[in-house]
């Protein structure tokens, strides 16, 4: 089951940056290089999750346990950052899909594909939290990332191209994208604080 969930993520990702080629393409040559870091947005999402899943498959096979020992360092960093931006990127996605078929934007195949496979990066977000181990640095450290971000896409214009009928509503758009990044933030520390004092009830030792 672990095995296909990381290739399912593995495959999406790859998917995603394809996806994303000709907004990248034209980022690089209209306006620079280095904001090619903050324009795909679900993929990096989807990469990071990927990346826990491969962690935690490596760490059964080596010793058959999850273990209760928090991360550290690089390790702690992915975690936290794939669960808050695959929970936001999973969220944000769907809502500008609906948002634009709201507005009569016309949905096709590749939209219901789309809203259906960000429910999934938001809903497994959510579902492995009992193998998290980040510790609440982490989240600090990936949310001046996600913040960041936000703002490289609206005060720069590097946003996720959004349908036409909603280029109108970038404001908000903004304040809609700012807002579930301060969500996805207090989702994960409250996935922290969870497993802190679930250690400290069972150990009745400090975690961090």
């Amino acid at each position: 089951m672990l095995w296909t969930l990381f290739w399912v993520n593995f495959l999406g990702t790859i998917y995603g940056y394809i996806w994303y080629g000709n907004q990248l393409k034209f980022t690089a040559e209209n306006m620079s290089p280095l904001y090619l870091p903050f324009v795909p947005d679900s993929p990096t999402a989807s990469l990071f999750f990927t990346w826990f899943l491969l962690i935690l498959l490596l760490r059964r096979a080596n010793d058959k346990d999850t273990g209760r020992k928090p991360s550290g360092g690089l390790q702690s960093f992915v975690e936290a950052f794939a669960v808050i931006t695959s929970f936001k990127y999973g969220i944000w996605a769907v809502a500008m899909i609906m948002a634009g078929a709201y507005q009569g934007d016309r949905l096709v195949w590749q939209d219901w594909m789309l809203t259906f496979s960000h429910l999934g990066m938001a809903m497994e977000a959510l579902l492995y939290y009992r193998f998290y181990r980040f510790r609440w640095m982490a989240v600090l450290f990936a949310a001046c990332w996600v913040l960041l971000n936000d703002i490289m896409d609206y005060a720069v214009g590097i946003y996720p191209w959004l349908p036409e009928v909603l280029e109108d509503d970038l404001t908000p758009i903004a304040s809609f994208t700012m807002l579930l990044s301060w969500a996805s933030i207090a989702v994960a520390l409250l996935l922290w604080r969870w497993r802190v004092r679930k250690e400290r009830k069972e150990t009745g030792t400090k975690s961090v």
